[in-house]
């Protein structure tokens, strides 16, 4: 089983920038995959971005030049750097960890607010 915590939402203005981060404990096996969604109100969640132990990345066509990921190993952390903030990024955001094979575990999500 494996616990994630989140952190690093908040309110930015559009244009700016913020760095989420998600820590996981528990049993971490090697072989993973990170990903970040998203659920903006009234809207089905969608994958923003991918990233695996193996060092392949994926990014929603949406967030494509604007948000990154990245994973610390050593902390067993994944961060979405997220630059240049739109209001329709605004959305409750959930990292997932999978191990390869297996099922996902969720944190408990973060919401990152961007106004106009």
């Amino acid at each position: 089983q494996v616990q994630l915590v989140e952190s690093g939402g908040g309110l930015v203005q559009a244009g700016g920038s913020l760095r989420l981060s998600c820590a996981a404990s528990g049993s971490i096996r090697r072989l993973h995959a990170w990903s970040w969604y998203r659920q903006a109100p009234g809207k089905q969640r969608e994958l923003v971005a991918t990233i695996t132990s193996l060092g392949s990345t994926n990014l929603a066509d949406s967030v494509k030049g604007r948000f990154s990921i990245s994973e610390d190993n050593t902390k067993n952390t994944v961060y979405l750097q997220m630059n240049s903030l739109q209001p329709e990024d605004t959305a409750i955001y959930f990292c997932n960890f999978r191990p390869l094979p297996g099922e996902g575990s969720w944190g408990q999500g973060t919401q990152v607010t961007v106004s106009s």
